[in-house]
């Protein structure tokens, strides 16, 4: 498939997805929500991917919606908005959910402008790695909407709930500074991208299986019972046991830990 609005780059299971309408500061239009759900569902399928890099191109993640290109016509909003059943997923929420159903890390690089949509997409990532200057804000309020792409899911997770009400409500544009003290982004920093493929080199030694595993527990069980997540920590656990990647891990860590102390990789 030939991508317009996104970029996309595989360096040996390492992939780049790009958001690329920097004329617009990366607007979504309806392509552009069209190309990430189609990358995004790709990307599930293929077994070599390690992890992702989440990013915008020319210097901002995203300024948010196109209004003048989807808001404008009752059809593409429609086909926006459109699903069988209410607890499905439509187009809009499914460029932010997805990145949550990947069986590998995906890490959001933020700079310059994170609005709206573009928020919302990138909280659909593991990790948020900021510049010190990116300004973020969650705006749909300012058009007398509510925040409607999935985020709140994983705004729920990352805040506490009057500080997700308050962003949510008032629509204020937040510094990088102020988004990491309430829980928005993970971590700064003044080289975002190199940080993010720092970041993977960690993450990479590990066991794939066991990364999937963690994603996938974490997830589900974040808001659910104790015995849900009891049950799936046992399930998933005697599934990495029986595993291949489980004998690879262990050969690894029996090797790190012949290693001089200092030679050792921390992850943080």
């Amino acid at each position: 498939m030939e991508w317009h609005r996104i970029n996309v780059e595989d360096n040996n299971g390492i992939v780049t997805v790009s958001l690329n309408r920097p004329d617009k500061m990366n607007a979504l239009d309806m392509k552009m929500f069209q190309e990430l759900d189609a990358i995004s569902k790709r990307l599930r399928k293929q077994k070599h991917i390690r992890a992702v890099i989440l990013r915008g191109e020319g210097g901002n993640f995203s300024s948010g919606l196109d209004i003048k290109s989807v808001a404008t016509s009752k059809s593409k909003a429609i086909s926006l908005l459109a699903k069988w059943l209410p607890g499905n997923a439509n187009l809009a929420q499914r460029v932010s959910r997805n990145w949550r159903k990947l069986p590998f890390p995906v890490i959001g690089v933020i700079e310059g402008r994170c609005y709206g949509g573009g928020m919302q997409i990138v909280l659909g990532a593991d990790f948020r790695i900021a510049e010190p200057d990116a300004e973020l804000s969650i705006m749909e309020v300012r058009w007398g909407l509510v925040p409607d792409m999935a985020g709140l899911m994983s705004l729920r997770e990352v805040v506490a709930k009057d500080i997700a009400m308050r962003l949510t409500m008032t629509g204020e544009i937040v510094t990088a500074s102020q988004a990491l003290s309430c829980g928005l982004v993970t971590e700064l920093s003044h080289q975002p991208m190199e940080r993010a493929k720092e970041l993977v080199g960690q993450l990479a030694q590990a066991s794939p299986d066991a990364l999937a595993a963690i994603k996938l527990t974490t997830n589900r069980c974040w808001h659910g019972s104790e015995r849900f997540l009891l049950a799936h920590e046992t399930f998933s656990q005697l599934r990495l046991l029986l595993g291949r990647n489980f004998t690879i891990a262990g050969r690894r860590q029996r090797k790190q830990e012949d290693l001089p102390y200092r030679s050792r990789q921390s992850f943080w």
